[in-house]
């Protein structure tokens, strides 16, 4: 079958379900509301430079990975649950550090105290979102609601890409950087509260699991899809990187908004390929835009496609990474999706302000390169490979 619609099950949308995707949703604000605005504190209040500042951005996508061999053994002896909640507690004392140095007004933080800081906060934020999206949405449902459970849960996260930066920008501006810090840390809490307030059955843990393992990790036949998607979202990153205002994030969520439209209508009964070659069609435009004309109007024009692109291709690969795997997978492919698709955002975003310092003028440049390397990939490559290898 070459088109795909996923359906509508009205009884997936009981209290837990809607529990956790908001639990999702507050998570991942309380990460991206940083997003816009760290730089500005970095820059301004801590001088650092350009090149410093992209790399304290980029390295959250290295700590992404570091707990993941160790999530089957966690899930296996604790309650799988509480690993979740441990790591957003402790994800929230990361973000409260920021909030301490920036007390410290009489001494600048050092380079690598902050480098520390966001390794452990990716690390945290990583093993947080694999028990939370592979493991804990998926025990809400019926066998038969689980993929349409992964692909609206993944949209709460999704939407958190412009409402936190968008609440970061706000605050900024009202309150200051310390305020920022607090909001945030108070999002996570609120995740962590409507996590707690489910009740998730008790299961047995398997005899035999090892303490390092790629289950619920990485998923081993996945690097293709893995690869694609991270030029994806690498020239994504260079696009939100790129974005400082709260009028170009509230546009993207227009653009979220537009994209739910298009695939329950537009796509409904297209062709499989259809959904990722427009969704880089509107990327590149979008990147046109920014390239040839400098007015407010054209970069709320990019800003709705960004957003646009964003939804239709972060959707489609995710289901690409649920029918790919094989069965007892999900959790991993769920895994591996959050992986390429988080990685490819911080170090599109880190990469930006590295590219102002080394290349002025040229990060729209790349990332429009880096769209085009992703499309000729995903169209003689990719694609073809997907229908000669899924398993659903």
């Amino acid at each position: 079958m070459n088109s795909q619609n996923t359906p509508v099950h009205i009884k997936l949308w009981h209290r837990e379900f809607w529990q956790l995707a908001i639990a999702n949703l507050l998570l991942s604000m309380s990460v991206y509301i940083l997003i816009p605005v760290l730089p500005l504190w970095l820059g301004r209040e801590e001088n650092f430079s350009l090149t410093e500042t992209g790399l304290s951005m980029g390295v959250f996508a290295l700590g992404l990975f570091l707990l993941g061999p160790f999530v089957s053994f966690l899930v296996q002896h604790y309650r799988r649950n509480k690993v979740c909640l441990w790591a957003i507690v402790l994800l929230t004392a990361c973000q409260g550090l920021l909030w301490y140095i920036d007390t410290l007004k009489s001494e600048f933080v050092e380079f690598w105290l902050i480098l520390l800081q966001r390794f452990t906060l990716g690390a945290l934020f990583g093993l947080a979102q694999m028990v939370l999206a592979s493991t804990l949405v998926i025990d809400t449902c019926e066998s038969y609601q689980r993929t349409e459970a992964n692909h609206s849960a993944s949209w709460f996260g999704r939407f958190a890409l412009s409402l936190g930066p968008l609440t970061g920008l706000l605050t900024h501006q009202l309150w200051g950087f310390s305020v920022v810090i607090m909001v945030a840390m108070g999002l996570a809490i609120a995740s962590l509260l409507l996590i707690r307030m489910v009740e998730f059955p008790f299961r047995a843990p398997e005899e035999h699991v090892h303490i390092w393992s790629m289950d619920r990790f990485l998923l081993d036949t996945g690097g293709i899809l893995f690869l694609n998607l991270l030029l994806i979202t690498i020239a994504l990153g260079l696009c939100i990187g790129q974005m400082d205002t709260i009028e170009e994030f509230g546009m993207m969520m227009t653009g979220f908004l537009l994209a739910l439209l298009a695939q329950r209508f537009m796509f409904r009964d297209a062709e499989l390929k259809s959904e990722v070659v427009t969704g880089l069609i509107l990327l590149s435009a979008a990147l046109l835009i920014n390239m040839t004309q400098h007015t407010a109007v054209a970069f709320y024009i990019s800003s709705t496609f960004i957003g646009m692109a964003t939804g239709i291709v972060g959707t489609r690969f995710l289901l690409f990474f649920v029918k790919l795997s094989r069965h007892c997978q999900r959790g991993t492919s769920q895994s591996t999706f959050m992986l390429s698709w988080e990685t490819g955002l911080t170090l599109g975003v880190g990469c930006t302000y590295i590219l102002t310092d080394l290349l002025p003028q040229q990060v729209n440049t790349v990332a429009l390169a880096l769209t085009a390397i992703a499309l000729l990939m995903y169209n003689g490559l990719t694609h073809n490979w997907f229908l000669n290898h899924k398993n659903r």
